[in-house]
């Protein structure tokens, strides 16, 4: 593949993380661009029709939504991250797609009104764990020894926890052993750690105080306590 890349992104966007994870896994060569998704300019708004990041830039020619874009890289860039037996792969974009639903679990917890609601997506959240808990090998990734496009899109999953953990210990990773030894093995990884800025945790942090929400009273009073530090 000839055309330059450029990673089209959110700075806290988890679907950006995914493709900057697999770009990197190929050692592919790329720029990325932040966008502010308030206030989007007219470039954005014209190669994402879904007005959503990330968007991988192929020389001129845009392509919209994660799943797609790991994908493409996968169809023309080496190595190949999906399995290459048919009933493998798509148990693994089942598995992609199980991972997308927790990062709508995790907005609703981060977002939950008050403390009940916010307890109730929390154990929704240690349910789906204990259903991914149930599903793993022996690791360190989720196919075994292989790093596959299923654990590109687990790392941003498991960082929200690097952040919510500063905030309070809930005990989301209590009862899944497998799934806490993966995320310690995701969390070293190269490619995982490098899809985010070094200021990533601070704006996150930010971003949860400003929600309005239970979490963000929760993240107000720690802040200046030995619970959360900088």
């Amino acid at each position: 593949m000839s055309d330059a890349l450029t990673l089209v992104s959110h700075v806290l966007c988890p679907y950006v993380q995914r493709a900057s994870i697999v770009l990197d896994e190929k050692q592919a060569a790329f720029t990325r661009r932040d966008v502010d998704l308030a206030d989007k300019p007219d470039w954005f708004k014209a190669v994402s029709p879904l007005g959503k990041t990330p968007v991988l830039l192929v020389g001129d020619t845009p392509i919209f939504e994660s799943a797609v874009i790991c994908e493409y890289l996968d169809d023309t860039l080496a190595p190949r991250l999906h399995p290459a037996d048919p009933l493998r792969r798509a148990r693994h974009r089942a598995w992609m797609e199980f991972g997308s639903a927790m990062l709508n679990g995790i907005a609703a917890f981060y977002n939950a009104p008050d403390e009940a609601s916010l307890h109730a997506r929390r154990d929704e959240l240690v349910r789906r764990f204990s259903l991914l808990d149930a599903t793993l090998g022996t690791g360190p990734y989720f196919d075994g020894q292989r790093f596959s496009i299923v654990d590109a899109v687990f790392g941003p999953v498991f960082r929200y926890f690097d952040t919510f953990e500063r905030i309070a210990d809930l005990g989301f990773f209590d009862a899944t052993p497998r799934v806490r030894a993966w995320r310690r093995a995701l969390a070293a990884r190269r490619s995982v750690r490098r899809a985010v800025g070094a200021d990533y945790g601070a704006n996150l942090l930010a971003f949860i105080e400003a929600r309005g929400s239970a979490l963000s009273r929760r993240a107000r009073s720690a802040r200046g306590t030995a619970t959360l530090q900088p």
